[in-house]
C-alpha cells in the first residue's frame, strides 16, 4: 500500500505558502485513503462503496448545489439499514477526527515556517512584550504592581461533552506524531514504509475502538484523562 512516502517528508522549514496549503491536502487525503483502505478491509468492499458514494453526492451537492445530487443523497441515506447507517456514521466521524488531527498538524506546520519562530523576541513572546514595555517607558512599580496579582493554574475541567475515551485519544496522539514525523524529518524509505505502517495500525485500532464511552467514567478515569492532557 502506498500511503505518500518520501515526497512528503522533511518539508516543513522550506515551504512556501502555495506549498503548505498543499502539504495539508495532501495530509487529509492520506488519513482519508488508509480509513478508506481500513473501511475496506473491515467491514467489505459493500460498505466501502456506500460511504464513497454517499461521500462523492455529498461533494458535488455542496459545490455545485446541484438538486439530483440532493435527491440522490436523500434516497440513499433513507435507504440504509440502521446497521448500515451506524457503519456510515462511524467512517465520516473517524474522518473527521483524523482531519482534525491533518489541521492541527497544519497550524504547526505554518508556525515552524515562521522565520523567527525561534527568536525569544518575536512578537507575542514574554520577552518582545517586556522590551515593548521597557521602550514605552513604563514605571517598574506599576509591572511589579501588576505581576503580583497575576495567578496563573492550570485548570482541568470536566466537559461533559468530552466522552472519548483515553484509548480514543492515544490512538489520535499516535496519528498526530506520526504525522509530525512525516512533516518533519528526511525518511529513508524503510523508514518511510515503517511509519506508513505505523499510521495503517494506529488507524485500523481506532477504527476497532468505540468513539464514546458505553458507562460513566470512574474517577480514575477522569484522573487518567486528566494526566493525558
Amino acid at each position: 500500500m502506498d500511503l505518500g512516502g518520501g515526497d512528503l517528508t522533511g518539508r516543513t522549514m522550506m515551504l512556501e505558502f502555495p506549498d503548505r496549503e498543499r502539504a495539508l491536502r495532501d495530509d487529509v487525503r492520506l488519513v482519508g485513503r488508509v480509513l478508506g483502505d481500513t473501511v475496506r478491509e473491515q467491514q467489505g468492499e459493500a460498505v466501502f462503496e456506500t460511504v464513497e458514494r454517499i461521500r462523492q453526492i455529498s461533494i458535488a451537492f455542496r459545490r455545485e448545489g446541484d438538486a439530483g445530487a440532493r435527491r440522490e443523497l436523500e434516497a440513499m441515506l433513507d435507504s440504509l439499514s440502521h446497521d448500515r447507517t451506524i457503519e456510515v456514521v462511524r467512517a465520516f466521524s473517524y474522518f473527521s477526527h483524523l482531519a482534525n488531527i491533518a489541521e492541527d498538524q497544519h497550524q504547526i506546520r505554518c508556525m515552524r515556517a515562521l522565520p523567527n519562530v525561534a527568536n525569544p523576541n518575536s512578537p507575542g513572546t514574554i520577552q518582545s512584550t517586556l522590551a515593548a514595555l521597557k521602550l514605552a517607558q513604563v514605571p517598574r512599580a506599576t509591572l511589579q504592581a501588576l505581576f503580583d496579582t497575576i495567578l496563573v493554574s492550570p485548570v482541568l475541567t470536566a466537559h461533559p461533552t468530552e466522552v472519548r475515551r483515553k484509548s480514543v485519544l492515544d490512538r489520535e496522539m499516535e496519528v498526530s506524531q506520526l504525522l509530525a514525523g512525516r512533516d518533519r524529518l528526511v525518511l529513508t524509505p524503510a523508514e518511510a514504509a515503517a511509519t506508513d505502517d505505523a499510521l495503517s495500525r494506529a488507524v485500523l485500532i481506532l477504527w476497532q475502538t468505540s468513539l464514546l464511552r458505553r458507562g460513566r467514567p470512574t474517577v480514575v478515569d477522569e484522573v487518567a484523562n486528566g494526566l493525558s492532557y
